[in-house]
């Protein structure tokens, strides 16, 4: 990992919610997790979990199979709630947008997804668990310190996300920004060259970088984002439970296993 990321734990404060009730629209029989709260699920014996593939080491496809972080620690979330983790892919705006968990297409979202006052709008988050940045990627060797430095060239975004509108608001008039649907797309962009840098979460640039040492992370730009896990509007007794398994995981240390497992090194304190 980089010397300049700045990857880090995020303390799970829970908050003080009403302990109430059922997700309303779910067909499925009811979960009851740890803490008495009573969760209902929309597929029975399972926590159906949204994301948008791929987003390593967050969530993507291993000899098959679908593992990363995010992946990891919602399995602690199905564990407490003594069923297991289905995970859908599905695209991005569904996602981010609530639409896809009041669909009852999932019970959560899982996606390296930033925690904003838009999105709170149409979901509820979980206690914040994991600390993320803006940061631009571009070909080894060029060395892009700024948006300004890309004047008259062209920026590589992905639609719907908060590198998206930092660009928008950031950026030159003269930097034009082309958009991707996902971050694949977008990284083999600036890998063959069709845009000269492009801009998203450092924690999966840095990733990519490890196995693609033909390009850099050259700078970062302190937005201090911080991930949640999604559930639909009032959803307070998954939420809860998502909540209790992160507070957990971080008190026990399973919370600095999975992270050093996904990331090589140990979370900065």
């Amino acid at each position: 990992m980089s010397a300049h990321t700045t990857l880090r734990p995020v303390a799970v404060a829970l908050p003080l919610v009403l302990a109430s009730g059922l997700l309303a629209g779910c067909t499925s029989t009811k979960s009851s997790g740890a803490g008495g709260s009573e969760v209902q699920l929309v597929a029975k014996d399972k926590l159906t979990v949204c994301t948008h593939l791929p987003y390593a080491p967050f969530q993507f496809k291993k000899s098959g199979k679908i593992v990363g972080f995010d992946v990891d620690l919602m399995d602690l979330v199905a564990e407490k709630l003594k069923v297991d983790q289905k995970i859908v892919d599905t695209p991005w705006e569904g996602i981010q947008s609530g639409e896809d968990l009041n669909a009852n297409k999932c019970d959560a979202a899982a996606a390296g997804m930033t925690i904003n006052d838009v999105r709170k709008k149409n979901l509820d988050f979980s206690a914040p668990y994991f600390d993320a940045t803006q940061a631009l990627i571009a070909k080894k060797g060029d060395k892009y310190s700024s948006l300004k430095d890309l004047k008259g060239k062209k920026l590589g975004v992905q639609a719907s996300t908060t590198g998206e509108e930092y660009a928008k608001k950031q950026a030159p008039k003269d930097v034009e920004l082309v958009q991707f649907e996902d971050v694949a797309l977008l990284l083999t962009a600036v890998k063959s060259g069709q845009v000269a840098a492009g801009i998203n979460d450092n924690g999966v640039l840095y990733d990519y970088v490890k196995k693609n040492p033909d390009t850099d992370v050259t700078t970062e730009f302190d937005t201090g984002e911080q991930y949640g896990f999604g559930v639909r509007k009032g959803n307070t007794a998954l939420r809860k439970q998502i909540d209790g398994a992160l507070k957990k995981a971080q008190s026990d240390g399973t919370y600095d296993k999975i992270y050093k497992k996904w990331f090589g090194t140990a979370p900065e304190k």
